[in-house]
């Protein structure tokens, strides 16, 4: 059974644990790349199952997810109330060819997007962590439910990665 909208959300900020969203967000660049090191290319673009990504289409959609969550926080901070797309990340992994893209220049993209990500959130007011978007799968989204969930999703991508390079 696939999961609801609901249910994605309450299992990205479970797994938070309580600690601070942005500075999860901040640590996560260095935590990919200490994941990431010394993972050949072979090894990055290797299938565990038909079903499963592999490490470089795990990196390449993060980089591409963070774009869309950038895009999203200041769509909403510009015009709160703002309609958010949503996008189908599998048609996304095979029409922009995750499988062909490089695993360092990935990397490089996301560390770049989430930097001026959470350079723009550091400045934010308190008031303007509650501006929301409406996206079109999750109803009502804050800037701040969208950094937990970032947070949340980053920690999640840790974790698959992990159990790929353990088989």
């Amino acid at each position: 059974m696939q999961e609801t909208a609901e249910q994605y959300r309450q299992r990205m900020f479970s797994y938070l644990g309580g600690r601070d969203p942005l500075k999860l967000l901040a640590a996560a660049p260095a935590k990919y790349a200490k994941i990431l090191k010394g993972v050949s290319g072979s090894k990055a673009r290797k299938r565990p199952d038909a079903e499963t990504w592999s490490i470089l289409e795990i990196v390449s959609h993060v980089a591409d997810a963070e774009l869309v969550g950038g895009y999203r926080i200041r769509a909403i901070l510009g015009a709160p109330g703002t309609q958010i797309s949503g996008f189908d990340q599998d048609r996304w992994v095979t029409a922009l060819h995750y499988d062909k893209r490089n695993l360092e220049k990935a990397l490089e993209q996301y560390t770049a997007l989430r930097a001026a990500n959470v350079a723009l959130l550091k400045t934010l007011t308190p008031a303007q962590w509650k501006q929301y978007g409406i996206h079109s799968e999750r109803g009502k989204e804050s800037v701040e439910t969208i950094a937990r969930m970032f947070a949340g999703h980053d920690l999640n991508h840790f974790s698959q990665i992990e159990r790929i390079l353990a088989l």
